[in-house]
This record gives structure tokens, sequence and C-alpha cells, in this order.
């Protein structure tokens, strides 16, 4: 492959998640190797290329000073967008820049520290802001919510009112009740990041069900007789049905001279009228937990992308088990339960357990990479390519890939009355 932009820059990203739960936009960070100069219009024309229309929203978080001036210089799509910090805004020369690429379409998204908001003077010239709330403005935003709860809206006009404002984006929301009150009560446009463990910490004492949603899909595809590579598809989006439903493949009670160590072939063999029954089965118990969409979304992200990673040549078979691999790496935080134990009762290859258990053998480094990508620390993911001999260019493109395919249709059948 010849080197192109994409070899030049390391990437990281963070969610976006809108009031459906659903990804929003893409915070995606793009680091430079110190005296590297990135060509602007070529990385800009790659991007545009990679990342499809029906893609979320791309903000760039770009980590190089120059780069983001040469960026700010052109003509940006409506899809991407270009996150402006408010210390590079001190800078006469970079804020007169910011106000021309403004005036020329390009669509900016401010952030600056816990508490910060941008100036009167300088608001008209973002899209968006990217907002951290202090400990204070986020204790007065749940004491807002608390009072609507409770039905008792202030009626005096000194009471104060909630610090999050509609059509912003908040970061670093450390809680369920805070991300309900900026995404359902305030109309914020979106929250970066989750807060996945505050969300899972509520489910201590129970079992986290699998999603209603992607039953319903799956009942309904059965039902218009899709093939079962759909099936398949729409069956693995799910971390705990996949994992339930594998269990059960491999269970004494259907009497199978056999062990299924892949989704594909336990549904072969069991055939659709055995995976609706089953399906039927999980429904009543179902869950309909909006919080739990983004926890499991990610996961599933996570696995597209070690999918994409490996060697077109390896076949869809290991591209199967490297998925596999990729969605049983959390499944812990999912059933409550230690890795080792929930791994135990799935007749699974050497090289996921090794991968998940040990960071050993031949899926590990795809899995430390995707790992390392879901932070901003872009630089770590640059040594993990040069430790495992991986290709920066061809992971940037498997991660662009796999974040720019677009969402999967909600359920809308008899099923959801």
């Amino acid at each position: 492959m010849a080197h192109t932009v994409l070899g030049d820059v390391s990437l990281g990203y963070q969610f976006l998640w809108n009031p459906l739960r659903q990804l929003g936009g893409i915070h995606l960070f793009v680091g430079t190797e110190d005296g590297v100069v990135v060509d602007a219009p070529h990385l800009l024309r790659s991007l545009c290329v990679l990342w499809s229309e029906q893609a979320p929203i791309l903000i760039l978080s770009i980590q190089s000073h120059s780069l983001l001036r040469d960026l700010l210089e052109l003509t940006l799509p409506p899809n991407i967008w270009l996150e402006i910090d408010q210390s590079h805004l001190t800078d006469p020369v970079m804020a007169r820049r910011v106000h021309l690429a403004q005036q020329h379409g390009a669509l900016l998204v401010w952030r600056g520290q816990p508490g910060e908001r941008a100036s009167a003077a300088l608001a008209p010239c973002f899209k968006r802001q990217i907002i951290s709330l202090t400990a204070v403005e986020a204790l007065a935003g749940l004491r807002v919510s608390l009072r609507r709860h409770n039905n008792d809206e202030p009626v005096q006009l000194s009471r104060p009112a909630s610090p999050v404002v509609a059509d912003q984006i908040y970061e670093s929301v450390a809680s369920h009740l805070l991300a309900e009150h900026c995404l359902d009560e305030q109309g914020a446009w979106a929250v970066a990041g989750w807060p996945t463990e505050e969300v899972l910490l509520g489910y201590r004492h129970q079992r986290i069900q699998p999603g209603r949603r992607t039953i319903v899909r799956l009942i309904e595809a059965i039902d218009a007789d899709h093939a079962t590579e759909h099936l398949e598809h729409v069956l693995k989006h799910d971390p705990i049905l996949f994992y339930r439903f594998m269990r059960y493949a491999n269970s004494a009670c259907l009497s199978l001279r056999t062990e299924f160590d892949s989704l594909r072939h336990a549904m072969m063999v069991l055939g659709v009228s055995l995976l609706r029954a089953w399906l039927l089965e999980q429904l009543p118990h179902a869950s309909s937990d909006m919080n739990l969409q983004p926890v499991r979304s990610a996961m599933v992200i996570r696995s597209d992308l070690m999918a994409q990673l490996l060697d077109v040549g390896n076949g869809d078979d290991l591209r199967r088990e490297i998925y596999q691999c990729g969605v049983l790496s959390q499944i812990d935080l999912l059933l409550g339960e230690p890795l080792e134990a929930a791994l135990a009762r799935l007749p699974l290859s050497e090289r996921v357990t090794a991968a998940i258990l040990n960071q050993s053998g031949p899926y590990s480094p795809y899995l430390e990479v995707a790992t390392a990508l879901e932070t901003p620390n872009t630089q770590l993911t640059r040594r993990l390519c040069q430790t495992h001999h991986l290709e920066l260019e061809t992971v940037n493109r498997a991660l662009l890939r796999t974040l720019s395919s677009p969402q999967d249709p909600v359920a809308k059948g008899q099923f959801l009355i």
C-alpha cells in the first residue's frame, strides 16, 4: 500500500450520544508526530472519502496547532465540524482565522475548561459548544431535576435555574441522572462519553437483560424470512443476547452431540423456528432501559473495529472469531461476574480466551489497539501500532470505516405495543 496522509496521523475517538441514546456524532481526536508536517487538504479529502453522508456528524479535535490552522483555511463539508479550544482564541492570528472560517461556512465547535462558556462576542461563530460542568454546576442541575420529579417547580424567580442549556454538548457527565437531565429535560444536543460505570452500578443487585429492541428486530426479521446472515448481524449487536444464545445453543437440554463455537454455526443447526421460540421466551423479561443502549453500542463497535482490523485475507470464520473476542472482552460488566467464570461457560478457542484473559496470542494486538482508540491518547495508539507492527494507515482506515457505518434501523412491529 502506497503511503498516504492517514499514515501521518494517529487517532482516537469518543461517542456523542443524542436524546435517543443513539450516536449523534463522533468526537475524533487527531494527533501528529513531532516534526511531521501533515498535508491538511489531503487529510480532509481522505476523511471525506471515508466518511459517508449517512454517518454521524464528525467533530475533529486537532491536537496540532499548525494542522488546525491549515484546516481552518479549507472548505469543510457540512458533516465534518472543527473543534476550537478556548486556548487557541487567545492568539489573535488564530482568532482571526476562526472568524474567517466561520464566515466562509465552516461549522465550528467551541470547547473550554470546566465552568467556561464561549463569550457573547464569540458564541455566534460556533455551531455548538462542548461544555464541561463544574461539580457545583452539576449539583445545581441535579437539584433542578429533583424538584421537577417531585412536582416542586420553582415559583420564586430567585430560585436557581439549571446551568444546562439546550442544543449544546456536555462532557464529563458522571451520572445517568445528570445525563437524563441534560438530554431529556434540558434538550442538550448530545452527551460526550457515557457514565457507563455508574449506569452499571445501578444493576449490581439485578441481572441486566437483553435489549427489547434487538429481540423485536430479530422476531420481525425471522417473520420476514430474512437470510441467516442478516439474523446473525442483528443478534450479535446485543452482547447479552449473544452470550445467552451461545449458552443456550450449547446447553445439555438440546441433546446435541456437538459444541457451537460460533454464532453462525449455532443458528444454522438449530434453525429459525427454535430461535424464534427462544426469543419469545426472552421478550417478557427484556430491558427497555435506554441508558443501557450506549453501553451495548460501544461494545459492539469495538468488536466491529477488531473485525475490520483483521487482514482481509484471513477469511470470514476468523473475522467472526475476532468479533467474538471483542464482544466478550467486556461481558463481565454486563453479567456482573469475573470474566474467567463467564468465558468458562462457552466453548471458546484458545485464541479468544488468551487475548481476553492473558493479553496474549494472535488477537491480543487487535484488542489492545481497539481499546486504545477509545481514548484521546493518540500517542498510545501510535506506540501500540509500532509495538505490534501494525500500519497506522491501516488502523486509521479501519477505524473510519467502522465509525462511519450507518446506524441500524429501530424495530417497529407489533411486539413494540
